[in-house]
C-alpha cells in the first residue's frame, strides 16, 4: 500500500479523472494568493450538529469566523475560536474581507443562497449535502462556480473513502457485465403531515434569519435542530437527505449525468410534509458505449424484494448494480460479486483511482493550489439535480421528461414550478 505521501503527489500530478466532472483550472493558485503551508482564513455558516463535523473538518486551518442563527449554538462554538468574529447572519459574514473559503452547514434551503453569496464574492466553497433545494439552484451554484473558478465540494464524504473507489474500478472494468440497474435503498425515514401549531420563538432563535428566502410563517420546535428535512418548505425528505450519499457511487461508477425521465411510486402527497416509502426510478441514455440504464431509489423498506429476486444476503442500506454477466452489491464499506460460483478466483483490476488525501483536504488542496477535488459543484450540481427530481416527480404525480440541456421539464407546466422557487427579498439565489 502507498504512504499517505505518495497518494498525496499521486492524486495531485492527475490533472483529470474520468468521471469526475469539471476541475478546477490552474488559475485559482494566483486567485487564492496562497502557498501550500499557509493556512486558509475561513468562515463557518453553521456551528452544530452537521456543522460540527465539517468545521472538524477544517479546524487545522484559521477559522476566522463564525456565524448560525441560534445564539446558545454561536456563543458554545466560540469558546473554540474566540478570535473569530461572530454573526447570525451569513451575509455579513461574506462581507468580512480577510475569508478566503466558506464552509455552508445549514438547513436545505439556505444552501443556494449562502453558497451563492460565497462564491460571488470569489471565495472558494464548501457545501453540505445536497447543494441546493431546488433543481434550478443546482444548476445556477455549478455555474457560478465554473464562472468564479472557485475551488468547491460537496459533503458527500464517503466519496473519498477507498471502498467507493475499488467499486467504481470494477465497475468500470466490466466485470458484471454492461449494466442496466441501479437500485439503492436506505432504511430510515423524514416524513411529516400536517404543520404542527405554532409557538412562542426563543429567546436565543433568531427565526426570521432561519426562514432566509422562506416565506413569513410562525415557529414550530419540530423544525429545529434537524426536523425541517420533514416539510417540503426546508429539506427533501429521506430522498434529499440521503439520496446524494447513495446514489453518488452509482453516478461515478456509471457515469451518468442528466436523467431523461422520472417517475415515481409513494403514498398520498401532502402539501407540506415529505413521504415515507418512496420509489424513485430515473431513466439514463447511452453514454458512448455504455447502454441505457434505470436508478432505483428505495426507502423505508421498499427494496425487499431485490434480496429474493436476485438471492442476496440481507444488507442495511446499500446499492445493487445489475450487469449482464452478473450483479454487485455494494456498501459504504464494502462489496460482493454475486453469483458467487461466477466469481470464484475473481481478482480486481490494478487501481486505477488515486486513494484520495481526505474529503477536507482535497478542498483545501484546491483552494491553496487549483489541485482538483472529486465532488466539485460540476459534478455534484447534477448528481443533485437528479436526487430533487425524484421528489418533484413524486409531488406532481406523474412520470416527467426532463430536458437536462435546458433544465426544464417538457411534458408538465407543474413540475417545472417546482425545478425553482420564489424567493423572499433580499435572499435571492
Amino acid at each position: 500500500m502507498m504512504n499517505q505521501r505518495s497518494n498525496r503527489r499521486d492524486f495531485l500530478k492527475k490533472g483529470s479523472l474520468a468521471g469526475f466532472g469539471m476541475l478546477l483550472s490552474g488559475s485559482s493558485l494566483v486567485q487564492a494568493g496562497k502557498a501550500p503551508s499557509e493556512k486558509l482564513n475561513i468562515g463557518c455558516v453553521g456551528t452544530q450538529n452537521r456543522a460540527s463535523s465539517n468545521i472538524g473538518g477544517v479546524r487545522g486551518q484559521n477559522i476566522v469566523a463564525i456565524c448560525d442563527v441560534d445564539q446558545n449554538y454561536l456563543n458554545r462554538r466560540h469558546r473554540d475560536f474566540p478570535k473569530a468574529n461572530k454573526y447570525n447572519d451569513y451575509r455579513k459574514l461574506v462581507d468580512q474581507k480577510d475569508i478566503d473559503a466558506i464552509v455552508v452547514s445549514t438547513p436545505d434551503h439556505m444552501h443556494a443562497p449562502a453558497t451563492g453569496a460565497a462564491l460571488r464574492s470569489g471565495r472558494h466553497a464548501y457545501c453540505e449535502k445536497p447543494l441546493a433545494h431546488t433543481v434550478h439552484e443546482a444548476r445556477v451554484i455549478a455555474g457560478l462556480a465554473k464562472k468564479h473558478k472557485r475551488a468547491t465540494q460537496l459533503g458527500t464524504q464517503i466519496h473519498a473513502g477507498g471502498n467507493y473507489r475499488r467499486v467504481v474500478e470494477i465497475i468500470q472494468s466490466g466485470a458484471i457485465g454492461d449494466v442496466i440497474e441501479s437500485h439503492v435503498w436506505v432504511g430510515k425515514s423524514w416524513s411529516a403531515g400536517d404543520r404542527p401549531a405554532p409557538a412562542p420563538t426563543p429567546a436565543h432563535i433568531h427565526f426570521d434569519l432561519w426562514l432566509g428566502p422562506a416565506r413569513e410563517r410562525k415557529y414550530h420546535p419540530n423544525l429545529l435542530p434537524a426536523n425541517w428535512r420533514k416539510w417540503w418548505e426546508f429539506g427533501g425528505g429521506t430522498l434529499g437527505d440521503m439520496g446524494c450519499h447513495h446514489m453518488d457511487l452509482s453516478h461515478w461508477a456509471l457515469k451518468l449525468r442528466h436523467p431523461v425521465a422520472v417517475s415515481t411510486k409513494g403514498p398520498p402527497v401532502h402539501a407540506e410534509g415529505c413521504p415515507s416509502g418512496l420509489h424513485v426510478t430515473l431513466e439514463y441514455p447511452a453514454r458512448g458505449k455504455l447502454p441505457p440504464v434505470q436508478l432505483h431509489w428505495y426507502d423505508s423498506g421498499k427494496h425487499r424484494y431485490l434480496f429474493k429476486k436476485h438471492n442476496l444476503p440481507n444488507w442495511g442500506d446499500g446499492t445493487l448494480f445489475v450487469g449482464t454477466k452478473g450483479v454487485m452489491l455494494a456498501s459504504y464499506g464494502g462489496y460482493k460479486l454475486l453469483p458467487e460460483a461466477d466469481f470464484k478466483g475473481y481478482r480486481p483490476p490494478v487501481k486505477s483511482i488515486p486513494d484520495s488525501i481526505g474529503h477536507y483536504n482535497e478542498w483545501i488542496q484546491a483552494c491553496k493550489t487549483g489541485s482538483p477535488t472529486t465532488c466539485n459543484f460540476d459534478y455534484s450540481g447534477a448528481l443533485t439535480e437528479a436526487v430533487l427530481l425524484g421528489n418533484v416527480a413524486y409531488r406532481v404525480g406523474k412520470r416527467l421528461e426532463w430536458d437536462g440541456e435546458k433544465c426544464e421539464v417538457t411534458n408538465s407546466k407543474a413540475a417545472n414550478s417546482l425545478v425553482r422557487k420564489e424567493y423572499r427579498k433580499g435572499w435571492e439565489v
